[in-house]
């Protein structure tokens, strides 16, 4: 029988009001935006990992490969008695190739989406019956506790997948600075980050010809239906992904291709004819350029591991005492 996992409610007290109150900041904004946390529902994160498999989604593969090949040595320096800790929790190959090399004696899986959150862990738990397995519903774009119960005196926050890239960069440096809170002094962060390459690849990547990126796009429309009160038809948007260079970021966004007024909660939103609403940046760095990021929050850069291609890269960063004070909200 598997074992249970001991689930802890981090989410703050305004949880139940967020999505209401950023839907509808983020349609009144002028450009209209949403956080790109608010995708991640049940079906979102179904959808998400739907596009890891996509064939023109790369990072996730190349993430794995990476980490085949480097989990040994990421394991020697987490040291043995690490636990690992992994933000946005998932039941996926590249946790699995951690807690292989690793062997931790406990695991803690965070993320927003209870439901996601649940199932993943539970499934760790039962293919990994001697670890003793947590869930932590919390919003890691906040800054983070580990909850009473976990045994985090070596933890090894694992955040896969770039998702730091998801970050604006005062966001993404705010973010990082809350993990350094996190983390005792000599803890251990291991990192992926997606790298700057050929236009072609990194918008095909966001375009997968299936269209499941564009559906996961189209679910947050679908999500403000279901969870709001709206009329908002998400048939009457469509999806576009693109690289914007200057920024060095991939934008995603929801565009109206005529003009319509939508109702949300009481409120109503004019869309002009080729108006959008921007849902996503998933920005792309430099190996220099991240190194530079992670030691203004108070890491250290011990070492780094990329493909052939150098398509993406996995950082390994040891927290220092010195850090960025106070620690900050970094979501949008």
């Amino acid at each position: 029988m598997a074992l249970a996992v001991r689930f802890h409610d981090q989410r703050p007290e305004d949880a139940e009001r967020s999505l209401r109150e950023e839907v509808l900041a983020g349609f009144a904004g002028q450009p209209k935006a949403t956080p790109p946390k608010l995708f991640y529902d049940r079906r979102g994160s179904e959808l998400f990992e739907r596009i890891c498999r996509q064939p023109e989604y790369y990072p996730t593969r190349t993430e794995e490969l990476i980490l085949a090949r480097a989990a040994h040595d990421i394991a020697d320096l987490a040291g043995q008695d690490a636990s690992l800790v992994e933000l946005g929790s998932g039941a996926s190959r590249k946790v699995r190739l951690l807690l292989e090399a690793m062997q931790p004696a406990s695991y803690l899986g965070i993320d927003l989406s209870e439901d996601f959150l649940r199932a993943s862990t539970q499934r760790l738990a039962s293919d990994y019956p001697a670890l003793e397995v947590h869930a932590a519903c919390a919003d890691f774009s906040r800054p983070l506790t580990l909850p009473d119960g976990f045994d985090g005196a070596h933890p090894l926050a694992f955040f896969p997948g770039s998702s730091i890239g998801n970050f604006d960069p005062p966001q993404a440096l705010a973010l990082l600075a809350n993990l350094h809170e996190l983390l005792p002094e000599g803890g251990g962060l291991l990192i992926g980050v997606d790298l700057v390459k050929e236009r072609e690849v990194l918008e095909a990547a966001y375009n997968d010809r299936a269209g499941v990126t564009a559906a996961f796009n189209l679910n947050l429309l679908e999500r403000v239906r279901r969870e709001l009160d709206s009329d908002i038809e998400p048939h009457q948007f469509v999806h576009r992904a693109f690289f914007n260079e200057a920024a060095s970021r991939i934008e995603m966004h929801l565009v109206s291709p005529r003009a319509q007024e939508v109702a949300i909660e009481g409120e109503r939103f004019r869309f002009t004819a080729g108006e959008s609403l921007h849902t996503e940046n998933s920005y792309k760095y430099s190996l220099e350029g991240f190194r530079e990021l992670a030691g203004r929050a108070g890491f250290r850069p011990l070492t780094q591991w990329t493909d052939p291609q150098a398509l993406f890269s996995v950082h390994y960063l040891q927290r220092t005492r010195a850090g960025l004070t106070p620690p900050a909200a970094c979501g949008a």
